[in-house]
């Protein structure tokens, strides 16, 4: 059923569900107009959802995993890293009541209503500013995001999808870190149980227009190659108002693929999206093609995340577009997480 949200309290973690994620993806550039994007995901994935002992500095009843990702426009480059601890002592964890999360090094930290990130690994360095420029936006039914059919199979999902940052950002190739700005986007989801076993992975889609509306949409795949009926979407409007659309409301075509020499995983690669009802008719690329993130610690998972740019029309008027897309399950599992 809904839930009855409290925030800053559900900005913060939810011990009693396995798995959980704070979700930060964005769009930049720098003076040079040069563009660049970020991932920096932090996750918390519970071994047994009722500890037998009480938690203590060494419990090993969590485990935190953090993925951080930059997109070099400039340079036609990708670069990630990652990280896995358990929560102690003083190696990672997450607060309860607004967002202070942190594995190892990296964090964000919620201080009122701005958040702060730290990430850097080698070469790759980022220190940024964000803070919302519209209200919070709850997807599916007041935050509950069905995920399939039969009960349980659903998260409680919901987002800030348009953050103003500010900040910078170091890439390999660079003399010093660059000064950035740009738009971000920030979700946060939490569940026990949300695949079901004929699915295969997701795609998944944060766009921003630059009429001021954004957009999400997720498509649920299942292994017959059909698509979840539960699979769906929302629409913010410029003024922060937000409406849910089923399914049926989203016509969504795959234009061209690339194939990965890494794990060769053949992902889709460029997208034309429709919404008719709100006269939305955009198409997207990657800035990058090789946005893959080959992950190697304890529960790997290699996923498809990247910076995307296009442009199209929305009511009538022509759109620039930018933002973000995931695809998981074109290269192996999940990793159990999900």
């Amino acid at each position: 059923m809904p839930r009855q949200w409290s925030f800053p309290r559900d900005h913060g973690s939810h011990p009693q569900y396995r798995t959980e994620w704070w979700y930060f993806t964005g769009n930049l550039q720098d003076g040079g107009r040069n563009k660049y994007g970020y991932q920096l995901t932090f996750f918390r994935y519970g071994l047994a959802l009722q500890p037998k002992l009480p938690a203590n500095a060494w419990s090993i009843r969590d485990i935190y995993l953090a993925h951080f990702a930059l997109t070099d426009g400039a340079r036609n480059a990708f670069h990630h890293a990652e990280r896995v601890t358990r929560a102690g002592p003083d190696l990672a964890g997450a607060k309860e009541k607004g967002i202070n999360v942190r594995v190892l090094s990296w964090s964000a930290a919620m201080e009122g209503k701005r958040v702060d990130l730290m990430a850097s690994d080698r070469e790759m360095a980022l220190a940024l500013r964000l803070t919302p420029a519209k209200p919070l936006v709850f997807h599916g039914e007041r935050g509950l995001s069905k995920k399939g059919p039969g009960l349980g199979r659903a998260s409680f999902y919901y987002s800030f999808t348009d953050i103003k940052t500010e900040g910078t950002i170091g890439v390999p190739g660079m003399k010093a870190p660059a000064a950035v700005s740009g738009t971000s986007w920030f979700d946060q989801e939490f569940g026990s149980n949300q695949m079901t076993q004929d699915q295969a992975g997701w795609d998944w889609f944060a766009l921003h227009l630059s009429d001021g509306r954004d957009l999400m949409v997720y498509y649920l795949r299942k292994k017959d190659g059909t698509v979840e009926k539960e699979s769906s979407g929302t629409l913010v409007q410029r003024d922060g108002t937000s409406r849910h659309l089923r399914l049926s409301e989203i016509e969504t075509t795959v234009l061209s693929h690339w194939k990965s020499g890494k794990s060769a995983g053949r992902y889709p690669a460029a997208w034309r999206i429709r919404i008719p009802g709100a006269s939305i008719d955009v198409t997207v690329n990657p800035i990058v093609a090789g946005q893959e993130l080959v992950t190697t610690a304890a529960m790997p998972i290699t996923y498809w995340e990247g910076a995307v740019a296009g442009n199209g029309t929305s009511q009538g008027k022509e759109v620039a577009v930018e933002g973000y897309v995931e695809l998981t399950g074109y290269a192996g599992t999940l990793g159990g997480i999900f």
